[in-house]
């Protein structure tokens, strides 16, 4: 049986440490400059491999339809994380990247791809937008990545991801009612191989995971919003965060 060392090298190629110094930088260098020498002489140069999330839209349970829209901005992402390259984490001090094996966009965009058309595909909601519509939506969901990599410790070896969800309600402009609710959604995926595809194939079941819990947790948080609107007391409450007609009617 190999050493997880000689594994990892097999299958996945050279790895870039992520905590060079100068003389990595050096390395690097000379590695371009080879690799331009290579292609001016006629050789291909090498081989980037990317990768993609897939997994089919999760199964929600059958709910009736709400009668507003969600609109889900861009995902901002931890700069430990934020470049093409998988990473994978060593231990919690040393991570390293896969040198020739890259997600197809960063973490941010997959994860804000990949929710959105969920939220599409789930039919809870009359309209599902993407940051760059310009159509209006009540509600924003915003987010963050936070963990996107494979972690190799403890073993076995497994991807982890964290969002950081935000929901909110536009019609409202006091801070404390604007934020329906802020969550951090986690899952850790053993890798079917100790390969880029079996990272790929663990972070598509671990969004897939995730992707399920955030829509039913913002299904719930719209409805009763929706519903506590019906309740408040008159067209004019509504509309003013939950105040009477009779406090935004001026005293004669």
């Amino acid at each position: 049986m190999n050493a997880p060392g000689k594994n990892r090298q097999k299958n996945c190629g050279e790895r870039l440490s992520s905590s060079r110094g100068k003389s990595g930088a050096r390395l690097v260098l000379l590695a371009v400059t080879a690799t331009l020498a290579l292609a001016a002489c006629g050789k291909p140069p090498t081989l980037i491999n990317r990768f993609v999330l897939n997994y089919p839209p999760p199964v929600v349970a059958r709910l009736t339809q709400l009668d507003t829209a969600i609109k889900v901005e861009t995902f901002s992402v931890d700069q430990s994380i934020n470049r093409p390259e998988m990473i994978y984490k060593v231990n919690p001090y040393k991570t390293g990247v896969y040198h020739y094996n890259q997600w197809r966009t960063d973490p941010g965009y997959l994860a804000t791809d990949y929710l959105t058309r969920d939220l599409r595909n789930s039919g809870l909601f009359k309209a599902v937008f993407s940051s760059d519509n310009s159509s209006k939506a009540r509600f924003h969901l915003e987010g963050g990545v936070v963990d996107f990599q494979e972690n190799d410790a403890p073993q076995p070896w497994h991807a982890a991801l964290t969002l950081n969800i935000t929901l909110l309600d536009t019609d409202q402009e006091n801070v404390a009612d604007k934020v329906m609710f802020q969550r951090t959604y986690k899952s850790e995926e053993i890798m079917p191989a100790r390969t880029p595809q079996g990272l790929a194939e663990a972070m598509s079941t671990a969004m897939e995971q995730v992707s399920k819990k955030i829509i039913n947790d913002v299904y719930g948080a719209v409805k009763q919003r929706l519903g506590a609107d019906k309740c408040a007391p008159g067209e004019y409450g509504a509309k003013t965060g939950g105040r009477t007609f009779a406090e935004v009617t001026p005293r004669h």
